[in-house]
């Protein structure tokens, strides 16, 4: 089958042919002509279904999945059914059987395909594979589909830390969230180690100190790598922490008070103080915390609202009873009716290994909902209930949760209508063809062209689309030519990932008048001048402007255009595109640090004693990289088959390069590397 993405027309364009559509089966008055009708009838421009209701006659009454293709043979939808023929023969009854969009879709398509599974369980998990490789237009399909963070725990190591985590594996670990953000799981690991000083550093093995570490003098960890303290009363903690995170904070406060009492007795009043403190710290959390149920149990709570449309749908997280916060996703691609989209939202969550809960609560009845019980129940390990609730204090929970999806679908339309505002601003302003709505940027970084690096952003909406970011190695060039580099990176751009390329709106460079006429003429050379409109961006210099105007008088240069234009006078473009290329900045800088950081590493090997050519290529085979490399302990480095002392040697180089601050941002990896 073909690669749908490269095939995928812009955001923008499928709006357009969407509105056409919906002209086309809607008659004079707007109501809209039920599927089928006029199939055969002469002079009619309805869509000819014939072929396809043919086909369907050679469908088995069996479990399995279907395929819509357009004329390109692009996957445009993908669905599950009991019983393929019957289900498929839906699409084409007459009458008001389905929705306006699934009209829509059915006008595009071309062909039908499907492919028989032994059980419906089975058909549903093919189904969210092919979802996520094809990412059909008319699915529903998760923008923000990456997994959310958790925290994790393994009571099983000697002496276990508190790590943050984003996919859950059934590897004998304890993983507690999702949490809504990395900024909220971070914030909560600092507060966890305040009340439980478990050890920071890294690696599963504890290395042995002589002197613990400076977290050990700020009171941030009890010094385990320097038998500061005992194995038995670390587990102790470890096992404070987990009653934590797992809401079973009567009996932590009761082994608190325990503990305390024991060394009061004793007479060690130093730890009697210490758990009198934790206890207090524990008490107050409670306080804070909002109890929204009292069963106690990790539920995940589904809301959806409808309206113009569009569709919005919310997840709220009770873990233990409590709310710990929410996610929500903007269907705006997605049709059908909400029983329908609700089942095929919780089938693309939890199928990208998200945290699944003891209870999916929902607000109508689902058409698969044993069987997605069976589902996530396996996936669990245990009982899994997906519920649609009708009354008590879980029907609250649930108008809760639509009240939010009501809530952000109301903010998002607003905030929409600003967007398309600003676009109709900045078309106008840059003379643009069409409405900017997927811009990118480009930058590059080096230092006198070593490591030279280049980074494409993408903005949809005024919105980061880091899905769509990519980064490259420039080849060409080893001396400092920013031009001639950043054509390179937009030639590559063009020539390896079309898809993205022919859906953008406008193309913003970080540079000045040089830079525009480099990428222009390449543009002219490869074709695309007409396609793709282009604009620089350039800082002001400050002796021009003073500390007061920093900021407002950036320089836009465009094609045509002798004079650089000025913006000032619109600050919210103005500040649009200066977000877009400090963000392309921060990317390709971040891109260029780990280049770097990864090129030191490798010298700080060569100066290594008794690391030589082949040691060097054997550790970096066996560990498939540096950066895995330096996340090793001495014993990890031993094991690749090197003598004791040389491990230790290897362990401590990296060591020292890592607390140097030679680390870089460690830029989690977004969209594809160019490199490939």
């Amino acid at each position: 089958m073909p690669d749908f993405e490269e095939q995928r027309q812009p955001e923008h364009q499928q709006s357009l042919d969407d509105e056409a559509a919906l002209g086309e089966h809607s008659g004079m008055d707007g109501s809209p002509h039920p599927p089928g009708a006029g199939v055969d009838q002469p002079g009619s421009d309805a869509p000819d279904f014939a072929p396809l209701v043919e086909k369907i006659q050679a469908f088995p009454h069996l479990p399995g999945v279907y395929m819509f293709k357009d004329a390109d043979r692009a996957v445009i939808y993908v669905g599950k059914a009991r019983d393929l023929r019957k289900r498929i023969s839906n699409y084409f009854r007459g009458g008001d059987v389905v929705g306006v969009r699934t009209r829509i879709m059915l006008g595009r398509a071309a062909d039908l395909e499907y492919m028989i599974t032994p059980t419906e369980k089975e058909a549903l998990l093919l189904e969210a594979s092919l979802i996520k490789k094809y990412r059909p237009r008319y699915n529903v399909i998760l923008r923000d589909d990456k997994n959310y963070p958790a925290i994790r725990i393994d009571p099983r190591e000697p002496y276990p830390r508190l790590e943050i985590v984003r996919r859950f594996q059934k590897d004998g670990a304890l993983y507690f969230g999702p949490y809504p953000s990395a900024y909220a799981v971070r914030e909560t690991l600092k507060y966890l180690h305040q009340l439980f000083p478990l050890r920071l550093c890294r690696g599963r093995k504890l290395m042995p100190r002589q002197r613990p570490c400076l977290n050990f003098s700020m009171g941030q960890c009890l010094g385990a790598c320097a038998d500061k303290i005992s194995q038995e009363d670390y587990r102790k903690m470890v096992e404070e922490v987990i009653l934590f995170l797992q809401g079973k904070t009567d009996v932590l406060q009761q082994q608190l008070r325990k503990r305390m009492g024991e060394a009061s007795e004793a007479l060690e009043f130093e730890r009697a103080a210490f758990y009198r403190d934790r206890l207090r710290n524990v008490a107050a959390t409670l306080e804070k915390q909002h109890i929204v149920s009292d069963r106690f149990l990790d539920q995940d709570v589904i809301g959806i609202y409808q309206e113009e449309g569009r569709t919005e749908i919310v997840i709220l997280f009770i873990r233990q009873g409590v709310h710990s916060g929410q996610r929500s996703y903007d269907l705006r691609e997605a049709h059908g009716e909400p029983g329908e989209l609700i089942s095929a939202f919780i089938q693309q969550y939890y199928y990208e290994g998200n945290l699944i809960p003891d209870e999916v609560l929902v607000p109508v009845e689902l058409e698969s909902e044993s069987i997605m019980s069976e589902w996530l129940s396996e996936m669990k390990g245990r009982r899994v209930r997906v519920w649609p609730v009708k009354r008590g204090e879980r029907k609250h929970l649930l108008e809760m949760a639509r009240s939010n999806a009501r809530e952000r679908f109301t903010s998002r339309r607003r905030w929409q209508r600003r967007d398309t505002a600003l676009s109709e601003s900045l078309k106008r302003l840059l003379k643009l063809p069409r409405l900017p709505e997927r811009i990118a940027c480009v930058d590059i970084s080096n230092i006198q062209g070593r490591h030279a690096v280049g980074a494409v952003v993408v903005f949809e909406d005024a919105r980061p689309d880091k899905s769509s970011y990519r980064r490259f190695r420039i080849r060409a060039k080893s001396e400092p030519d920013d031009p001639a580099m950043m054509a390179e990176v937009i030639e590559r751009l063009v020539k390896n990932d079309p898809g993205l390329a022919s859906g953008l709106d406008l193309l913003l460079l970080d540079g000045g008048k040089g830079q525009l006429n480099r990428i222009c003429r390449l543009m002219e050379e490869i074709g695309y001048s007409e396609r793709l409109p282009v604009a620089s961006i350039a800082k002001e210099r400050d002796a021009d402007i003073g500390e007061k105007g920093k900021g407002q008088y950036e320089k836009f240069y465009l094609p045509g255009r002798k004079n650089p234009l000025f913006l000032h006078r619109y600050p919210d473009i103005l500040h649009l595109l200066q977000r877009i290329r400090d963000e392309a900045h921060r990317f390709a800088i971040s891109h260029y640090q780990n280049v770097h950081r990864a090129a030191l590493l490798t010298s700080a090997l060569d100066s290594i004693p008794g690391i030589g050519t082949k040691r060097r290529q054997t550790l970096l085979t066996h560990f498939g990289g540096i950066e895995a490399l330096q996340d090793a302990t001495a014993e990890e480095i031993e094991q690749a088959g090197l003598p004791r002392s040389a491990a230790e040697a290897v362990f401590r180089t990296l060591s020292g390069i890592e607390e140097a601050g030679l680390e870089g941002e460690g830029e989690t990896k977004m969209g594809s590397d160019s490199d490939t």
